[in-house]
């Protein structure tokens, strides 16, 4: 399916590309800073199921159809650019909790909305659809006879290596934080940046042109 000298380079180039700073990162960062450790923990199984729905859609092919067809594509933008928004103003126009409350490691509720956002923000995004689809071909040979086996395989090597980088930099956010989480302003304004950043990646996403 793979030749060694192929899956190292992917395992790499994988690497790489999780390391490079976005959304994902900002998003784990900054409810590690709110939530600690766990918080950031959640957000990055959350962003890694998200990335799940996309990879099994790829294999089975649910992916190239989405792209294929235009009115498929410019429903499911429209959902998740709506998501977005309404999450974003939903944090930006929100009254900061107590940092007692906030800061409480078994917080369920907190994490399990952590979860849920970081879930929906990729499962939602056709950008995540496209990155799929454009990555993992390059290292499935042509004349594979399991290319949907490849694809899993292929998909969930991603997300495993980017999940356990995403715990390690929620780990370091969380410990470098601990003196942050103790002022309630500034837990106000991470919650707004995370809000404009949502809005902003809401706009990105309406926008998003179908091929």
């Amino acid at each position: 399916m793979l030749g060694i000298h192929e899956l190292w380079l992917f395992v790499l180039s994988g690497l790489m590309l999780n390391v490079v700073p976005g959304p994902d990162t900002a998003y784990i960062v900054g409810r590690s800073i709110q939530l600690g450790w766990r918080g950031g923990a959640a957000a990055a199984i959350g962003i890694s199921c998200g990335c799940l729905v996309h990879v099994f859609g790829a294999a089975i092919g649910l992916s190239a159809l989405l792209i294929a067809s235009s009115a498929a594509f410019a429903a499911l933008k429209l959902v998740g650019a709506a998501y977005l928004l309404f999450s974003g103003l939903q944090m930006l126009l929100s009254r900061p909790r107590p940092v007692a409350e906030v800061a409480v490691p078994g917080d369920g509720i907190s994490l399990r909305r952590v979860f849920w956002q970081g879930v929906l923000t990729d499962a939602l995004n056709p950008k995540v659809a496209l990155f799929f689809l454009a990555f993992l071909p390059q290292f499935v040979a042509a004349d594979s006879p399991h290319k949907t086996l490849a694809f899993l395989l292929l998909g969930l090597i991603f997300i495993s290596t980017g999940t356990l980088w995403c715990f390690g930099l929620a780990a370091f956010a969380a410990r470098a934080a601990g003196r942050i989480r103790q002022s309630q302003g500034v837990i106000a304004w991470i919650n707004r940046a995370l809000g404009g950043m949502f809005v902003y990646l809401g706009v990105r996403v309406a926008m998003l042109q179908g091929r």
